[in-house]
């Protein structure tokens, strides 16, 4: 589950003079281990100034491709990122692991229509969801709003249009910008006037299979809350988020004593003690364990876990239906245990 394998550098692009497009050569023995699905995202791990560093970046190549590319955007203050613009070139190794994620798109063998509102970074899965299924049917369309602050900021911007080139009436964008004032582009951020113009102007006759929303967590509940406003289905509505906000974590503040743990990760069982106060995975993560995760905040599903005894509490939910939770399933990265005792299994997700 938790494996990472050594992928060569193929290339490296300058997207934006904040961003870098990455591409892994894979070889054929790891052909199966890195098919994905259009939406899906690998795990970089790496050591810098140190120390472990884990991230995770979305996939933006198509699932047909005989590489796997990422963009990565500078972020300030940011350890791997950083690295990434001015560290990484073509020949150098990275230890990688599969793709996984649900924020995908697989293709049905008929017609389908998908708006698609990505801000920033946000663009990475889209690009992969968007090329995937102008090509998976002649009649499919896809309409993209994106938002960045200004134009030489927008990563691939180039190959976007192309895309319109190449899909001529199917693939349909919309720039949004907050800091630059142009020509056919909407000014500000991406909000309810953004999902308006789309819904209730520009295809007002199109009725729409699904949307993919990806960026900043404010981003995504603003666009969410306009769709459902238009009476959009919510089973209609699939977001990723790239960054969340900031959480204080109550919980731990009124939880006292140790649980017992046993944890069970690629077919091995481990038992501990933790304080309750304590997150499992940090707790998981002390104990030398090679559990899998990636963002530790809550924005990506690498840590998902399966409660088999006792219960834990989650500080903050934005991935998990109240159905998965329901059978217990639980982002290990922001759960504290509440019994003496707790089961948590890897394994079975």
């Amino acid at each position: 589950m938790s494996d990472f394998h050594s992928l060569s550098v193929s290339s490296v692009t300058h997207l934006t003079p904040n961003s870098v497009a990455i591409s892994f050569a894979i070889p054929s023995n790891l052909k199966d281990e890195f098919s994905f699905v259009a939406g899906q995202y690998i795990t970089i791990k790496h050591y810098l100034n140190g120390g472990e560093v884990r991230r995770a970046y979305s996939i933006s190549s198509v699932p047909t491709a005989h590489e796997i590319t990422i963009g990565i955007k500078k972020v300030e203050g940011g350890t791997f990122s950083v690295f990434a613009n001015s560290g990484i070139k073509a020949g150098d190794v990275l230890e990688v692991s599969a793709p996984e994620g649900r924020f995908t798109f697989v293709p049905k063998n008929q017609a389908q229509h998908i708006a698609a509102f990505a801000a920033g970074s946000g663009i990475t899965p889209i690009m992969s969801i968007a090329q995937t299924v102008l090509a998976s049917h002649l009649n499919s369309t896809f309409i993209l709003v994106y938002g960045n602050q200004k134009p030489e900021e927008a990563m691939f911007l180039e190959t976007i249009k192309d895309l319109e080139q190449k899909y001529k009436g199917r693939f349909f964008v919309k720039y949004v910008y907050s800091r630059s004032r142009e020509e056919d582009c909407l000014f500000g951020r991406i909000d309810t006037t953004s999902v308006n113009y789309i819904l209730k102007n520009k295809f007002k006759e199109t009725s729409f299979d699904a949307f993919y929303l990806c960026g900043p967590e404010e981003m995504i509940h603003n666009v969410s809350d306009a769709l459902k406003s238009s009476s959009i289905a919510e089973d209609k509505i699939h977001y990723e988020l790239f960054t969340a906000s900031e959480t204080v974590d109550t919980l731990a503040e009124n939880l006292d004593g140790d649980t017992q743990v046993e944890v069970t990760v690629d077919d091995e069982s481990y038992t501990f003690a933790m304080d309750k106060k304590t997150l499992v995975l940090d707790a998981v993560l002390k104990e030398n364990i090679d559990a899998p995760y990636s963002c530790q905040g809550g924005v990506c599903s690498t840590c998902i876990a399966r409660v088999t005894e006792g219960k834990a509490e989650m500080v903050k939910n934005q991935i998990l239906t109240d159905g998965e939770i329901a059978e217990g399933l639980i982002l290990t990265c922001q759960a504290h245990p509440l019994t003496p005792t707790l089961k948590i299994d890897f394994d079975d997700v």
